[in-house]
């Protein structure tokens, strides 16, 4: 689509408050999911860690009480 002004980009025939609002929802959603994501994918990423350490700890525990 060819338009001859900036302010037809804008207002695309009528249609520019549809369209540019569908576009501004659609990334603040997927800006909002990335976001999440992230910080989901690091809260498990701790999670995994401080279980290993942990079972790591109770591991040395049953070996120091054996040798007693």
């Amino acid at each position: 689509m060819f338009f001859q002004s900036f302010s037809d980009l804008l207002s695309m025939g009528g249609y520019g408050s549809y369209v540019w609002s569908a576009f501004g929802f659609t990334a603040s959603a997927m800006l909002i999911l990335l976001v999440k994501s992230l910080r989901d994918g690091r809260c498990i990423i701790r999670a995994v860690r401080d279980k290993q350490s942990r079972q790591a700890r109770i591991a040395a525990a049953k070996k120091l009480e054996n040798t007693l």
